[in-house]
């Protein structure tokens, strides 16, 4: 098969499609032919070296799919060649074929193109797994996404609305913020136009939010605690502004009992990330097929044009996700 491979760590000079050998299926996995695959930061990270795939993992880049099933191995009934499915990957989502547990792959509503579909598993499931499973999200609460116009952040925005919960945002433009409100923020703030936290109290009547999905990380650390209500809930996905957090007191941790938590599909164990696409296949799929929800994509590449589709993700442009069309 093709893949993109990296000749080395660095720059987008380093990325060139090339042969690379087929994938080895197991009795437990579909082959998949992949039609289209999606940019994450991760992937920019894994070409700089600083984010290395797991053992066992092709250092091949992408942590998504969407493709057609092509082979089929013994112990997976109900699958047939020719079924389309998108999956979350440990990698490897940057190549012609793909090997999957079944377990992980969901069907693709029939409304849906491939490179719809593309958009869907790392970002959805992200915001999914940090909403309802870690920050125990509920009805009625109220949710600060920051990087609102970010793929994770307009999923995320989508499943509060869905679950009858408040979202509000931070985003970079005005017309990220303009996307984030359509989707069904409620309110959104432009970082640029200074701190968020007077906004927030603002918003909230001074209470504060139920729950914070931060990718900032170290500039918004204490902004983030000032932000919670009492029994609010963090849940940290990045850190691009840095990971290295200065003093700060325990009091506010204590006298408001606030949680903090840390986010990674990648590293999750194989029956961990099974059980979490089934629960949000239930929930999400239904509302794929009747417009519910929506992929958000930015734009779409041929592969052959990689490193134009990684210096549109690096400029910070983007709203939604940028998809790669894997040409096979």
């Amino acid at each position: 098969m093709k893949a993109v491979l990296m000749s080395g760590l660095g720059g987008i000079e380093f990325l060139h499609i090339a042969e690379h050998p087929d994938p080895v299926m197991k009795e437990d996995e579909l082959l998949v032919r992949i039609r289209a695959t999606a940019l994450n930061r991760a992937d920019l990270l894994q070409r700089r070296g600083k984010h290395p795939p797991p053992k066992g993992v092709p250092d091949i880049l992408g942590l998504e799919m969407a493709g057609e099933v092509a082979d089929v191995g013994t112990g997976c009934p109900g699958w047939k060649p020719g079924d389309r499915v998108c999956a979350l990957l440990p990698g490897a989502g940057y190549a012609e074929l793909v090997a999957i547990p079944a377990g992980l792959a969901m069907r693709i509503p029939e409304n849906l193109s491939f490179e719809q579909a593309a958009a869907v598993p790392e970002v959805f499931l992200t915001a999914y797994q940090n909403l309802f499973n870690v920050a125990r999200f509920a009805t009625g609460q109220t949710v600060l996404i920051h990087a609102g116009g970010s793929g994770v952040g307009t999923a995320a925005i989508q499943l509060v609305r869905e679950s009858g919960g408040i979202s509000l945002v931070t985003a970079g433009s005005t017309e990220k913020i303009a996307r984030c409100l359509a989707l069904g923020a409620r309110a959104g703030w432009n970082y640029k136009d200074g701190p968020f936290g007077p906004w927030v109290a603002e918003q909230t009547g001074g209470r504060g939010v139920d729950v914070v999905l931060d990718f900032v990380g170290a500039p918004y650390f204490g902004m983030n605690l000032e932000a919670l209500a009492v029994d609010g809930t963090m849940v940290v996905i990045g850190t691009l502004g840095g990971a290295d957090v200065g003093k700060f007191s325990l009091r506010t941790l204590m006298s408001k009992r606030l949680q903090l938590s840390g986010a990674g599909l990648r590293s999750m164990d194989t029956a961990r990330k099974i059980r979490l696409t089934g629960h949000f296949a239930s929930f999400a799929l239904p509302r794929f097929a009747d417009g519910r929800l929506v992929p958000i994509v930015d734009s779409v590449y041929d592969w052959n044009d990689v490193g134009e589709a990684h210096q549109r993700m690096e400029s910070n442009m983007n709203i939604g996700k940028i998809i790669l069309r894997v040409a096979g």
